[in-house]
């Protein structure tokens, strides 16, 4: 599309595309497929690269706040240069390698690590036009390439020569082959529902209005509510993230698989973890929350990516939230929580989202039936399941030795 062919209220919407057109422009026709999937990878490293800067920065504000002290406040305006103090920091660091430890192996984890984290955006649509690789297999594809991170944690640890780093990275995938269960089990109903594994496809199954103010994303059903719950307490333990952050528990096990790193190498590993947290929760927006849909009618106005930016900022605000609220979980709650609770709930909603496919042609006091039996499918397993995760393990009595 010309840019005298843009709607008026639409030139924001595809200001990216055209300013990536008209750079490719100068090009010969042989080299703008080249120069616009390098323009892409460009665009993701520049946005989500800074996104993790300042993420971090908000963190460390907000928490501060939360715990009633002050945030990074000295390095520029209100600590906004603090992020990049600290990749300056980083980078100057001193690269401590172990004698023992495999030079190679020790150097491409980290690195492995990053690249694999950055694979997952290709398939994410961030507005209407806006999506690095079409595939037919998207959803596939996302989630085989968070499960390969896997293989970078047990690299770090073995090539550490550390028993300690060895140890804990073992107990790192333990976690994240038991959280990876009810991860892929959250969103087969989307699935089934939509019909398709392609990203872009799904966000354009969940567009429309009820009475133009009611969107139809698949969060507002009962089996998508659940849905979403089960999947991003499933994200928070693949990102290590807080109360799930056992694998770096410094209390316990030093640093973790991280014990022997230091410097840049160090960086990159929490790098990785911002970049898969971003990842899952941009997942989380395109397969539960409408992806870059506007949530009425009338806010259509407003270019589709600043509609996913806001989702995907608030539910990595989410993230920080509970961090700085719910303790840190011991390693057999970790366990039992995955196996006992979320992939029974994950398997039951299954169900839930076949009936409510099923019945999708019910009308009038019908459709009062179709949401009481949905919202008992969802709500009776939780209650008894919740009750029985606690069972014999809760509440717990302390006794004191008297004097």
């Amino acid at each position: 599309m010309t840019p005298a062919a843009v709607p008026p209220d639409r030139w924001l919407e595809l200001a990216p595309l055209q300013l990536r057109d008209w750079v490719t422009g100068f090009l010969p026709a042989s080299l703008q497929w080249l120069a616009t999937g390098l323009i892409t990878i460009v665009a993701i490293l520049a946005v989500f690269g800074l996104l993790f800067a300042y993420l971090t920065l908000a963190e460390r504000k907000i928490l501060g706040r939360i715990q009633n002290r002050p945030g990074p406040n000295r390095t520029g305006w209100f600590g906004l240069l603090q992020p990049f103090a600290d990749g300056v920091k980083a980078l100057t660091k001193e690269d401590v390698v172990p004698r023992q430890a495999d030079p190679v192996l020790h150097y491409l984890a980290p690195v492995v690590l990053v690249a694999l984290s950055l694979l997952g955006f290709a398939v994410i649509p961030f507005g209407r036009h806006l999506v690095a690789v079409e595939l037919d297999a998207a959803v596939l594809y996302f989630f085989a390439a968070g499960a390969a991170t896997e293989l970078a944690i047990f690299m770090a640890g073995w090539a550490s020569r550390n028993k300690y780093a060895l140890l804990a990275a073992m107990r790192a995938l333990a976690q994240l082959i038991s959280y990876e269960l009810p991860l892929l089990l959250a969103f087969v109903p989307v699935v089934m529902l939509a019909g398709t594994l392609s990203t872009t496809a799904i966000v354009a199954a969940q567009g429309g209005w009820t009475l133009g103010v009611l969107p139809h994303w698949f969060v507002l059903t009962p089996w998508g509510f659940a849905g979403f719950v089960i999947f991003m307490i499933a994200a928070l333990a693949e990102s290590n993230r807080s109360p799930f952050d056992l694998p770096e528990a410094e209390s316990e096990l030093i640093a973790g698989h991280l014990t022997e790193y230091s410097g840049f190498k160090y960086a990159l590993f929490f790098m990785a973890e911002y970049f898969g947290m971003c990842a899952l929760c941009g997942m989380a927006v395109t397969l539960f929350l409408g992806g870059w849909q506007a949530p009425c009618a009338a806010l259509e106005c407003i270019p589709s990516y600043a509609w996913f930016g806001a989702k995907l900022l608030t539910l990595l605000l989410g993230f920080i939230w509970i961090r700085a609220t719910l303790p840190r979980l011991r390693m057999d709650q970790l366990t039992r929580l995955a196996w006992k609770f979320l992939v029974p709930l994950a398997l039951i909603n299954l169900g839930t989202a076949a009936f409510w496919s099923l019945t999708a042609g019910w009308t009038g006091g019908l459709q009062l039936v179709r949401w009481a039996v949905a919202l008992a499918l969802v709500a009776g397993p939780f209650v008894l399941l919740g009750r029985r995760l606690s069972r014999g393990v809760a509440p717990r009595v302390y006794r004191y030795a008297s004097s």
